[in-house]
């Protein structure tokens, strides 16, 4: 099977690039760096030819309100319309669990966006929602710092390991078409200060995480449920220690 990741040389597209290459299948890698650009269009037509999946992983460059629309919109639009001349059977995308309960958040309006695009593209597809990577976690911890403290909403939280990420993308790649949404998430869920302090203390970091319910999450108010599933969901299988082992074993 012949299936383009766009995004192929990031953080899960590597990732999902290699569990698929080692099933045997014909995975393309596609990045702007390879000549592939969902933005601009280049390359699209002929990374289609012969496709029957396409795993759509791109990442805005820009998290400011518009420009991550923008890029989501445009990639989108660009990625559909060449698959639908393609005649590609199965289009897949990963967003984030939540991302239609936080109006006031612009990256996950942004995603929304992208959803509706897929879902009245008329291309068989299947959307993967995803929660937060434990990748981010330090991202997170800095982006909420107020001095020496780091303050985060008690609300719950679930993150999942990049590894896990992959291999539910693979696994959906070699599937049929759902022609709906799949959650998925860590097997962990404690509040969101709880899990980054761990975290930090894990890591030697000595600031202090304050729980603070009026935090914000990348502009976005944090209701207790807004970052985990609501319902049914895949859970990984790498939890917060394994994950922090892992990592430094591979350091």
């Amino acid at each position: 099977m012949k299936i383009v990741v766009i995004g192929g040389t990031g953080l899960i597209g590597s990732k999902t690039v290699a569990i698929l290459r080692q099933g045997g299948h014909e995975v393309v890698a596609a990045s702007p760096q390879s000549g592939i650009n969902s933005i601009t269009g280049e390359g699209l037509k002929e990374a289609m030819a012969g496709t029957q999946v396409v795993i759509d992983l791109a990442n805005s460059p820009s998290f400011e309100d518009r420009a991550v629309l923008e890029f989501f919109e445009t990639s989108g639009r660009n990625l559909l319309a060449a698959e639908a001349a393609a005649g590609v059977g199965h289009h897949i995308a990963l967003s984030i669990v939540g991302t239609d309960r936080a109006p006031d958040n612009g990256y996950f309006r942004a995603k929304v966006a992208q959803e509706k695009l897929i879902e009245t593209s008329g291309i068989p597809y299947t959307i993967i929602r995803s929660t937060q990577f434990l990748e981010f976690l330090r991202a997170i911890a800095d982006s909420s710092a107020d001095g020496n403290r780091i303050r985060l909403s008690p609300g719950l939280f679930q993150p999942i390991a990049a590894d896990d990420v992959a291999v539910v993308v693979a696994d959906v790649a070699l599937a049929a078409p759902r022609n709906g949404i799949v959650e998925i998430a860590g097997p962990e869920r404690a509040p969101f200060h709880e899990i980054v302090a761990r975290y930090l203390k894990a890591v030697g970091d000595p600031r202090d995480v304050v729980s603070d319910p009026e935090a914000r999450y990348w502009g976005g108010r944090v209701e207790e449920h807004s970052l985990v599933p609501l319902g049914e969901a895949r859970l990984g299988r790498i939890g917060l220690d394994e994950w922090l082992s892992r990592s430094r074993t591979a350091a």
